[in-house]
Formats: structure tokens, C-alpha cells, sequence
């Protein structure tokens, strides 16, 4: 399948969606194809996807890439309990537990502790090759989540900041040989160091636009830099406390088994999922004429990049290209390569980002001893066919 796009169209349609504009912006810096060029087809998709997902299981296609905000009725989606309807007009955020101030804090009683800015992408902790459409970036709009602890007045003991969302569903719990049926809610907490930084954000907007209900409407933690699965949508309550949470998807669900040589034997390790580790991937390869560029986007904790480099075949690494336009610092980074001398036949393409502190993105056999497919970072090869 071939899809074919004119600079026009993009442009009425998905930048204007994102909020974006085209003036100051150099031609090459956006991705929306321009006049002539059109999609080389990927070979490598599988048979079954379906981009046409409902709204709660929404995956990104990045063939339709148009602009760096991802818009909103595009922004992937995942859930464990579904999406609930939360009443604006009730709706108030509880801080309880170890604070000076216990708070029941309403939409508008938050935006009067502050409102600003903030670009951050981020991916599903699931997100792997060669779709990579779990995934999304946004300008938000919200409140620090400092701002908001620090009108609460956190006590000296408060060690642990747990975040539950509304969202919730009646499940079987084992613990030994017994079993209960109990009412689970989505949680996720972090440290107190974590939790009074700067980075973490308290967002009800989306580009823009008030968050939909599927982002998490009204309110959504943010945690720039790590993934998604910290970003607890639905923000019903924060509850401050001195032990360890240890509810299911902090201590169970989101976990990565990974195997390290330790004094020449394997020693298994099971570690908490949290910063994104780098990764790069080719997001669409077009052709205008004779010429072939390659579009792809760079991802991870925030961390400088040294560079993204891209490889055909099994030709030597070569440098890309970094988009100027997109340098915020937990935002996504787009790259472009222009690939020269395309033959016609089948040829596969990858990309790799080393980070400023020398980390270098893995390939898929450096992460053979990692058993469990979260943080799944290796490069991701993409096939295509040259006519």
C-alpha cells in the first residue's frame, strides 16, 4: 500500500490539529511531506495490525507523522481498567497522608497555584519494533507538582508519594495458597527526592486543549523523561507516606528481569521500570524523484544526544541529520538521512542514538539476557523495497 500526501493537505489537516504554524520553519525541519513526495511502503508490517484501533487501545502510525505535537485524537492510548468518566464539575484532586494541609483541590483551584508549559514524549514501557506506535509527544499544559506538595506542606518523615488514578476493576489476588477477589486501583509512586524536583507535572491539557478522556481527562501526572506507565492518567489522589508502596503495578507489573555476569556467573536481577533508556527508530522513508530521505525520531530521558546515525544494508554507520525545531529536552527528536545511490531491490535500514554520556542504543542480541520485553530499546531494523 502506497499513501500518498501533498504538503497542502498535511498542512490543513494534522498541523493545524498540533496548533502549529509553517512561518519560520525551514522546509526540510517538517515532516509533513512535501509537494511530490510520496511514501516508500514498509515490507515488514505484520498482516494482522490494524490502525484503525478503538480510542482506548490506540496505536501511533507514524507514516502519518505530520508535525512534532502529536495531535490528540491520534496520542496512543493504553489502559488496565478501562476509561472512566470523571465529572469536571465534581472533580477535585485529594492530597492526603503525611502533608501539613490535607487538600481536595478542584481544576480551578489548581491552575491558581500556577500553570505553565511543558514538552515531553514518552512511549509505552511495551513499545518495540517494528510499529513503535506506542507512543506520543505533546505540549501540556498544567501545574508542577512541587507547587501543588508544597501547599500541602510535606512532612519530614514523607519518604514514599504514591499516585492512584480513578480508574479501577475487581481482580483475583493470590498471595500464597489464598485467593481474594479485591477492587484494584491504578497506582504508581516515586521517591520524596523524585517527587519535590522539578520535572514532575500535573497537566489537563493536551496541545492546547483540554485533556480528552482518553489522555486522562481532567487531570494526568506527568514524569518527564521516564515511561508511560508513571504518567498515572485520571489523577483521583496523592497520598504521601513513610513505607515502600508496593501495590501491583509498582512491585509486580512493571518489572524488568535481566540477567548481569557477576564474577564470571549469571546473576538474575529483577529491577523497577522508570527513565527511559535511549532508543531511535525509522518512523517512514519517502522518495521525490531519484531521492530517498529517511525520517526517524529519537527518544529517552532527557539525557544530551551525541548522535543518531543510520545504516543500510550492511554499509557503515552514517550520520543524521538532527531537526533543529525539535530540541526540547524531553521532547522527541526527529532526524533525517539522506540516502543516495538507492538500488532497486529489498533493503533494510536501521537506525542507533548514543547519548552524550557515551550509552550507545543496543541491538537485539546485547539484550538477550533481558527476559521480559519491557524497556525494550535495541535498534529496529525496517524493510523496504526499492522498485
Amino acid at each position: 500500500m502506497t499513501i500518498q500526501s501533498t504538503r497542502r493537505e498535511i498542512l490543513r489537516g494534522g498541523l493545524a490539529a498540533a496548533g502549529l504554524g509553517v512561518l519560520g520553519l525551514p522546509d526540510w525541519a517538517l515532516p509533513a511531506l512535501a509537494q511530490g513526495e510520496t511514501l516508500v511502503p514498509f515490507t515488514d508490517i505484520p498482516e494482522n495490525v490494524k490502525f484503525d484501533t478503538p480510542p482506548d487501545r490506540r496505536i501511533f502510525d507514524f507514516r502519518t507523522l505530520d508535525g512534532p505535537f502529536t495531535p490528540k485524537d491520534k496520542f496512543a492510548t493504553t489502559q488496565h481498567y478501562g476509561h472512566p468518566d470523571v465529572d469536571l464539575a465534581t472533580f477535585k484532586l485529594k492530597v492526603s497522608g503525611l502533608v501539613d494541609r490535607p487538600k481536595t483541590l478542584s481544576l480551578d483551584e489548581l491552575k491558581k497555584i500556577g500553570s505553565g508549559d511543558l514538552v515531553a514524549g514518552f512511549e509505552c514501557s511495551g513499545n518495540r519494533g517494528p510499529l513503535q506506535g506506542l507512543c506520543g509527544n505533546g505540549k501540556w499544559t498544567g501545574v508542577p507538582l512541587k507547587a501543588v506538595l508544597d501547599s500541602a506542606g510535606v512532612k519530614a518523615p514523607a519518604r514514599e508519594f504514591v499516585f492512584f488514578g480513578a480508574d479501577h476493576g475487581e481482580e483475583e489476588i493470590e498471595w500464597r495458597t489464598q485467593k481474594f477477589k479485591l477492587d484494584q486501583q491504578y497506582g504508581r509512586s516515586m521517591t520524596r527526592e523524585k517527587a519535590l524536583s522539578p520535572e514532575p507535572f500535573l497537566a489537563w491539557a493536551l496541545n492546547g486543549e483540554p485533556l480528552t478522556k482518553h489522555q486522562g481527562s481532567p487531570l494526568r501526572l506527568l514524569v518527564p523523561g521516564w515511561y508511560g506507565m508513571a504518567n498515572v492518567k485520571w489523577l483521583a489522589q496523592i497520598h504521601v507516606q513513610e513505607e515502600q508502596y508496593l501495590g501491583k503495578f509498582q512491585a509486580r507489573w512493571y518489572r524488568t528481569l535481566r540477567g548481569e555476569m557477576i564474577d564470571g556467573e549469571m546473576k538474575w536481577k529483577e529491577t523497577g521500570i522508570t527513565h527511559m533508556r535511549p532508543k531511535s527508530f525509522i518512523a517512514r522513508v519517502t522518495k521525490d524523484g531519484s531521492r530517498y530521505k529517511v525520517l526517524g525520531v529519537a527518544l529517552n530521558d532527557g539525557s544530551p544526544l551525541k548522535v543518531v546515525e543510520v545504516k543500510i544494508d550492511e554499509g557503515p554507520w552514517q550520520a543524521a541529520t538532527m531537526d533543529p525545531t525539535t530540541k526540547d529536552r524531553f521532547g522527541w527528536k526527529f532526524f533525517t538521512y539522506a540516502w543516495n545511490g538507492a538500488t532497486p531491490g529489498a533493503h533494510t535500514l536501521v537506525s542507533r542514538v548514543t547519548d552524550a554520556g557515551g550509552t550507545v542504543q543496543p541491538t537485539e542480541q546485547e539484550l538477550e539476557t533481558k527476559k521480559s520485553f519491557l524497556e525494550h530499546n535495541a535498534q529496529s531494523p525496517r524493510k523496504v523495497m526499492i522498485s
